[in-house]
């Protein structure tokens, strides 16, 4: 059964240095945001992909990306005013098909993370579909705690984030009713499900681009990847 990606790009670019919104800045031959957009496409279980834009972002973000898709088509929906109302706000785009049983899982990646790749994506889909919900995961190995206490390695959370479809759905619409909002989509499914969420192995090259030198690497793995 066809899946539903969902790209958060309704942020801004100022601690990037960036005078627009980071995700529309070049990396590589195309903007940051197209490369998230294009491996979602190319996903062959993949029904929808749905970027969530800044208020008044929309056509903006259209155009960017028209030249990177081919005769492929993407929804654009609006955010809210926290990542988790922007969360909503695609899901309740997508709600008819994933009520009418068309879309099993949704996945939820953040448009600065442009190189998870296909794999990844594919990855927490497929353990979403078996065991509810999926997180990429990376070992945090050399911290050191304030006074230079070495700490036990920890695991960074990242996305692209999966879950079942139809549980993620009531998740969201509990949390509407008590007006929760949670920091992530897992904060969500966990708080209002009882089904699990389990780690997908990830990488260094799933980095977040928020700082000037973090636009800088991706540019450089990025063009080992063309």
């Amino acid at each position: 059964m066809p899946a539903a990606v969902v790209i958060l790009a309704a942020g801004s670019g100022t601690r990037v240095g960036a005078a627009t919104n980071k995700v529309l800045l070049p990396l590589g031959d195309r903007p940051l945001l197209a490369w998230s957009v294009r491996d979602a496409l190319a996903l062959a279980d993949v029904r929808r992909v749905l970027v969530v834009v800044r208020p008044g972002e929309a056509e903006l973000v259209a155009t960017a990306l028209a030249p990177h898709l081919g005769a492929a088509e993407i929804g654009i929906v609006e955010g809210g005013a926290t990542r988790h109302g922007s969360e909503w706000n695609a899901l309740r785009a997508l709600a008819a098909e994933v009520e009418a049983g068309d879309i099993d899982v949704v996945a939820i990646h953040d448009g600065a993370r442009p190189l998870a790749g296909r794999e990844l994506f594919a990855a927490t889909i497929d353990a979403a579909r078996a065991r509810g919900g999926a997180i990429p995961v990376l070992p945090l190995r050399g911290l050191l705690a304030l006074d230079g206490r070495a700490l036990p390695e920890l695991d960074g959370v990242q996305t692209p984030q999966a879950f079942r479809a139809r549980e993620l759905l009531a998740a969201y619409a509990g949390a509407e009713t008590d007006g929760f909002d949670g920091t992530d989509t897992a904060a969500c499914w966990s708080r209002y499900t009882d089904l699990p969420v389990v780690a997908v192995p990830s990488g260094p090259r799933n980095l977040k681009v928020t700082f000037p030198e973090d636009l800088a690497l991706a540019d450089r793995l990025a063009d080992r990847l063309r």
